[in-house]
């Protein structure tokens, strides 16, 4: 199945969308044919990749949905990058078509990174207005070569080796991990599921958006956390099912009445580990567990999840149906249960390979296995644990920040002479990013400066909470910066 089919699923009469604005499955369908027309008239062909730009809206899923259709290539944006983080991505996806809830002026950035395309830029709100005026008209037939193994969407992601990667996935590997999903928890026409998280994510695009038009679902659409939004949103239209990253839970579990979330049935969370104090405060206050599993984007991004029979704190879960999850050495070879390794995964959601990048794909793809760089262990009843991350990727309110990116600009600034930026955990965002310098001892440091420095370079949740200053780092005998024993000094004094 493709994934725009999925609009396809439940009667024409059937809520869609839920919230301020109702949208029909019927009223979705004509939406996405619209925008499709739209599409093909700029120019948008298949195998075109298409940025998307725009915070949480059902805009959003129509402009998706109806990109794909035509056979070209969705490339999501995270809404919270700077206009230099933005151009990277065009220049590394090749985008000559920018979908954007808000108009940019990306000139002086492309020219930085020497993008020299025309970039045409469509806003929404202004194309809207304009298919509101037209008349239906017939799109010649086009992509007969068009199969669910046809990408549908790169997602970049963060990595700790400098830019973000552009993991490929195909129609095929997005339902596939739905349909998956859909075995351990059924979700059904009758319920009501809440989109908070951000939709360019693809935990959010899998299962608050391509998992429930899959089921028959309604979708209801928050662009934006905030606990007191979100309880009034949940007790207004009845959302039976949230998904959720740890901190949304943290904050639920002290703010919310057990009355309040009554009516939510399932309770899921993923981006990063869940404490197990959070999810036993979040138990005590509501009574119903928060059910915990893992993924990432390269596998679409669910692998496993805890069943509805047994959850097991502190545990992501067994395997999703149709995958195979396995720990391994650093020679590939199986471990047995209880001891440490990598976690890798196998079956038909894991991604093509990163977009022209084929060096990265042969290291994370070998032997039709996903290499995760999760390290993690297997109980004897086939429940997993994340125990650390070989990368020094950190996790802040689900989103994945790489430190190099940071430590680059870091050594740019006057006077700085060495970096090390770690994560360090903290209760509210999972991790918070510090920066560890060495500074030249002529040079006077100004935390202020630095901060507005970084400001217009940096999303706001990639800006270190506090710069550190040290007289050396610590290192190996090779002379590598031990981030380890920095987070130790660190994590001892919280």
């Amino acid at each position: 199945m493709f994934v725009h089919e999925l609009i396809y699923q439940s009667q024409g009469d059937n809520t869609a969308f839920c919230g301020e604005q109702v949208v029909t499955y019927k009223e979705l369908q004509d939406q996405v044919e619209n925008y499709r027309r739209f599409f093909y008239r700029i120019g948008i062909r298949p195998d075109e990749n298409v940025g998307l730009f725009s915070r949480n809206s059902v805009e959003f899923v129509y402009s998706y949905m109806a990109i794909v259709s035509l056979g070209a290539v969705v490339v999501p944006f995270n809404f919270q990058l700077t206009v230099r983080e933005i151009a990277y991505i065009i220049k590394d996806a090749c985008i000559s078509h920018l979908v954007t809830a808000e108009r940019m002026d990306l000139t002086a950035d492309l020219a930085y990174y020497g993008y020299d395309r025309d970039i045409s830029q469509y806003v929404i709100s202004e194309f809207k207005q304009q298919l509101a005026q037209e008349t239906a008209t017939d799109i010649p037939v086009t992509n007969t070569d068009f199969t669910i193994d046809h990408p549908c969407v790169i997602i970049y992601t963060s990595g700790t080796t400098g830019n973000p990667k552009g993991a490929i996935l195909t129609h095929n590997n997005l339902v596939s991990d739905a349909i998956a999903y859909r075995k351990v928890w059924p979700v059904t026409s009758a319920d009501n599921v809440l989109c908070v998280l951000p939709m360019y994510h693809c935990f959010a695009w899998t299962c608050a958006v391509v998992n429930a038009l899959l089921c028959g679902a309604s979708i209801t659409i928050l662009d934006a956390f905030s606990p007191k939004e979100t309880i009034a949103t949940i007790k207004e239209y009845g959302v039976t099912v949230m998904y959720g990253v740890p901190p949304m839970y943290n904050f639920l579990a002290r703010v919310g009445a057990i009355e309040d979330l009554k009516g939510v049935r399932l309770f899921v969370s993923g981006g990063a580990a869940l404490p197990e104090k959070i999810a036993h405060k979040f138990f005590e206050r509501y009574g119903m567990p928060i059910i915990e599993g893992y993924g990432l984007s390269e596998a679409s991004p669910i692998a496993t999840i805890n069943p509805p029979h047994k959850t097991k704190y502190c545990s992501i879960g067994k395997a999703l149906p149709g995958l195979e999850v396995k720990i391994v050495d650093e020679n590939g070879k199986n471990l047995p249960s209880s001891i440490v390794g990598e976690l890798v995964i196998k079956g038909p959601t894991v991604m093509q390979g990163y977009y022209n990048l084929p060096e990265e794909t042969a290291q994370a793809l070998r032997d039709g296995w996903l290499y995760t760089g999760d390290m993690a262990y297997q109980d004897p009843e086939g429940y997993f644990y994340i125990v650390d991350r070989l990368k020094d990727m950190i996790i802040s309110s689900g989103e994945n920040i790489y430190p190099r990116e940071i430590e680059e600009l870091l050594y740019a600034y006057p006077g700085v002479t060495e970096v090390a930026v770690i994560g360090v955990s903290d209760e509210l965002r999972g991790q918070a990013v510090y920066a560890y310098l060495v500074v030249d001892e002529n040079h006077f440091f100004d935390k202020k400066d630095a901060r507005e420095y970084l400001q217009n370079k940096l999303a706001a949740y990639k800006m270190p909470r506090d710069f550190v200053l040290v007289d050396a780092l610590p290192k190996n005998k090779t002379g590598k910066i031990l981030k380890r024993v920095l987070r130790e000094q660190a994590e001892a004094m919280i």
